[in-house]
């Protein structure tokens, strides 16, 4: 995993931190400032509920430092980190009302992303004796996609790209539109010479037709086969004989994966490592 992919992003960690907080605290923590003493001084400790992989324990520490720099966080466990019911997460000491106003932001990001880091690295161990790597996609939850894109990390894939503009993905609508491979790529060739800035280009390719067209254009760095079956990945991957790296997407399921890493292909990209992720039960509870 990339190091400092919170320095990275920063700026959007920041927006993302401060929105969340005034979405849930608004005009105020009514519920705390009704009976909790504004001198009030807690400790609090982060209990695991259930077995995974633990993900955001640096977003965790980033969200009390910025709501609250006095609060003092002391982290037991790491991003990455094997959890079994029962263990220590972190404390945090310090103003009872800062603990208790960013205790359920807290809780969704860390629960969220240890659930994303937790089926990663499962899918991952299913294929590690193959040379290929899992991605995430664009199929993220709004506002949430650095956290998500990071729990992937954590749980051992990669990431695709971040959005639209950090790379160019030609897909079959793409094509359609231009009227075939061959003057779609060409659009994208005289687009990247103007814009003068070098950037990822993967190409959805349907069949022996459309990969015949990509493979003479130097610029495509991948060659995405969506919705493939078995026997099609292995014709194509013949076909494209080592010259692209290659990807497989579309419908693959935890039981197809195996199947599908083992024709050779060097990624598979799953939308279903952020959307199909299950939370990680987590609690935090006074000391």
């Amino acid at each position: 995993m990339p190091e400092n992919y919170y320095k990275k992003y920063q700026t959007e960690f920041e927006g993302f931190i401060d929105t969340a907080l005034k979405e849930d605290i608004g005009s105020g923590d009514h519920s705390s400032l009704s009976c909790i003493d504004p001198q009030s001084r807690s400790k609090a400790e982060l209990l695991t509920k259930q077995a995974g992989i633990l993900g955001g324990m640096e977003l965790t520490a980033k969200i009390f430092q910025r709501y609250d720099p006095l609060l003092q966080f002391d982290s037991l466990l790491t991003d990455g980190s094997k959890i079994k019911p029962g263990q220590k997460a972190f404390t945090i000491s310090g103003s009872t009302l800062s603990i208790l106003a960013t205790e359920r932001l807290v809780l969704n990001s860390l629960q969220r992303m240890s659930g994303i880091a937790t089926l990663t690295h499962r899918l991952s161990q299913k294929i590690k004796h193959t040379q290929c790597k899992l991605l995430d996609t664009r199929k993220t939850t709004p506002n949430f996609r650095h956290a998500e894109k990071w729990a992937v990390l954590i749980g051992g894939g990669q990431n695709h790209r971040m959005g639209l503009f950090d790379a160019l993905m030609i897909k079959d609508n793409h094509v359609d539109f231009c009227g075939g491979m061959t003057q779609a790529l060409q659009k994208t060739e005289a687009y990247l010479r103007r814009l003068e800035k070098p950037l990822e280009v993967v190409v959805e390719c349907r069949n022996s037709k459309e990969i015949e067209a990509t493979l003479p254009f130097s610029f495509v760095s991948r060659i995405l086969l969506d919705n493939h079956s078995i026997p099609q990945l292995k014709e194509a991957l013949v076909q494209i004989d080592n010259q692209k790296p290659t990807e497989a997407s579309g419908n693959i399921t935890e039981d197809k994966l195996v199947a599908v890493a083992e024709t050779g292909v060097n990624f598979i990209s799953m939308g279903a490592l952020t959307y199909d992720a299950k939370s990680i039960d987590l609690s935090l509870k006074a000391v």
